[in-house]
């Protein structure tokens, strides 16, 4: 039996990958959304599906609830952030219409939170997923795979890179922008401490790659002391690959440390513009690493460490994985579990990297 998909955002940065991913599925009917119902059937034009894709036009502030029962999806999924701020408002209607709910959120508060929708998932017998991104699902998948090989794992050092030249939005900007020079909580020692947002400064290498990184702050850092008790440290980065573009970004996060700048996402539209006009100065080569420490079974010190590089652009396509797989095992009933959680035990990491092997990505551990 087809399935219906809804993608809202369906013709954006990482929409649209998924749009045309799940397309090729004989088993589903991808229904593009967004507020410009113009650019949902230009992208149409260019997919190769096994169903004929459908366009919408979609603003989930207005009238959602009869959006949906229009539309009649069995699965929505939910692209258009930042996720930082939002209500459960979309979630809520999918679950209230009977709709299985994937979103593509990395914001702390809104994944860790989403469990306060799971009575009501179970009751409606849906499954409402958020966080199926990089973090925390890549990330869990990761710790998941590896922990047997721990007596007990302590600490987690992490982070990715991002490419000059790869497509990036206003949303995934402002998000980040949202809580650069900002405090949050992290576990170092044992103890929840607040590190801020682009700070902590320093560089790492990635193969030939030599980055600099900053505090980033994630849901991992809200869910990964209950999932891994044991661990006392949890430190998650994020970089750019431009030294003076991570640099400026450091000073501001700097002057709003202080209080000299409330906020940076106002500046989102001018920061993403001036943006671009450096792509000459840099590469389509993003990174991601994930060095895990510990006891080993013998009460040894024990690290592992774990990279992945991705070329040609392709880093972007990497949170969009989580997405297009539990909608695929959605679709043909793999999945039947109920409740709302975060994309945490969902996928596994030969899972997870399988789904890469057509990009341009790469990875070791060791």
């Amino acid at each position: 039996m087809t399935k219906r998909i809804l993608i809202i955002g369906g013709y954006g940065n990482f929409g649209s990958y998924i749009s045309k991913t799940l397309a090729k599925e004989n088993n589903i009917t991808v229904i593009i959304a967004g507020r410009s119902i113009e650019k949902a059937r230009k992208l149409i034009n260019t997919i190769e599906a096994g169903n004929t894709p459908e366009a919408v036009a979609l603003d989930i502030t207005k009238n959602l609830d009869e959006a949906l029962q229009d539309i009649k999806p069995d699965i929505v999924i939910h692209t258009s952030g930042p996720f930082q701020g939002q209500s459960y408002d979309v979630a809520g209607s999918c679950i209230n219409a009977r709709v299985h709910y994937i979103d593509l959120a990395d914001a702390r508060n809104f994944v860790s939170g989403i469990g306060a929708l799971n009575d009501t998932a179970k009751k409606n017998k849906v499954l409402a997923v958020s966080g199926a991104s990089s973090v925390p699902c890549l990330t869990s998948a990761l710790v998941d795979y590896y922990l047997p090989q721990f007596k007990t794992l302590e600490s987690l050092d992490y982070g990715i890179t991002t490419a000059q030249k790869t497509n990036r939005g206003l949303a995934t900007t402002a998000a980040i922008l949202g809580y650069v020079g900002r405090p949050f909580k992290t576990l170092i020692g044992g103890q929840e401490k607040d590190v801020y947002g682009w700070q902590s400064l320093h560089t790492r290498k990635y193969g030939t790659l030599g980055r600099f990184l900053g505090n980033c702050d994630v849901p991992d850092l809200e869910l990964f002391p209950v999932r891994y008790p044991t661990l006392k440290n949890i430190r998650f980065y994020a970089g750019l690959e431009i030294p003076f573009i991570h640099m400026g970004l450091w000073a501001l996060s700097g002057l709003v440390r202080i209080g000299l700048i409330r906020n940076l996402a106002a500046l989102a539209p001018f920061l993403l513009k001036s943006s671009f006009y450096f792509d000459w100065a840099g590469s389509d080569v993003s990174g991601f690493h994930m060095q895990l420490s510990g006891k080993d079974e013998n009460g040894k010190d024990k690290t592992i460490t774990f990279e992945l590089t991705a070329r040609s652009g392709h880093g972007p396509y990497i949170p969009c994985m989580p997405a297009i797989l539990l909608a695929k095992k959605l679709a043909s009933g793999e999945i039947t579990m109920t409740g709302a959680t975060p994309c945490i035990g969902l996928i596994t990491r030969d899972e997870y990297l399988s789904a890469l092997k057509d990009l341009d990505i790469d990875w070791v551990d060791y």
